[in-house]
């Protein structure tokens, strides 16, 4: 398995529990998307476990470039965040499953054995929810999960009281891209202005405890 992880304790911690199974083994650990896409070419492991936060980027670019890449490796993100409104946006992207961070460890090696079946790995409650969105027209869809995964970064982003010029920064994007990206997430939302947008931004993010 590779580890995808950017907080290095946790890391450590989580590689020391899957081993005490004979079932698994590690063979490399990242935090970035680069030395991950770089281990799975070259060690191509069985399932790659991955954060959602990573070093100058997000567990769901990483899965994107893995995919356009062509590597077959299943992914499983395994994140604090939440699973409601992530765990379909995984699937979306091109993995295998999704584990909260607060789930019992014995339902991460469930998720990995599924996984390593060639199945997909969600919880029950989250598992239904998808049936239950995905059987609805998608013009039903509106609010958050309206936007698009760059477009949730930048309002997560905004809701943390991020500018214009620090969220390019950080998501290495451009002042007038962000800017485009601000415009789409108001329209989406039906917001009127950026001090409803940034309102509306920050008290999501504090209901959601990111």
């Amino acid at each position: 398995m590779l580890l995808v992880e950017d907080h290095q304790m946790f890391r450590e911690w989580l590689g020391q529990m899957l081993c005490r199974d004979p079932e698994f083994s590690i063979c490399g650990e990242a935090d970035n998307i680069g030395d991950a896409i770089q281990m799975t070419e070259s060690l191509q492991p069985d399932v790659a476990i991955v954060d959602l936060t990573l070093r100058g980027s997000s567990g769901l670019e990483l899965i994107k470039n893995l995919k356009a890449r062509g590597l077959q490796t299943p992914v499983l993100v395994l994140s604090m965040h939440d699973e409601n409104l992530y765990a379909e946006r995984v699937l979306r992207a091109g993995g295998r499953g999704y584990v909260s961070k607060h789930e019992a460890s014995s339902t991460l090696f469930t998720a990995l054995r599924r996984i390593l079946q060639g199945e997909v790995f969600l919880s029950e409650r989250m598992a239904s929810r998808l049936l239950s969105q995905w059987s609805a027209a998608p013009s039903s869809r509106s609010g958050i999960d309206s936007l698009a995964d760059r477009e949730l970064e930048v309002f997560q982003m905004i809701g943390r009281g991020f500018h214009t010029s620090k969220i390019a920064s950080a998501l290495h994007l451009g002042g007038s891209t962000v800017e485009t990206y601000r415009a789409r997430i108001k329209d989406k939302i039906g917001l009127q202005n950026s001090s409803e947008l940034y309102a509306y931004a920050a008290r999501w993010v504090q209901e959601k405890g990111l």
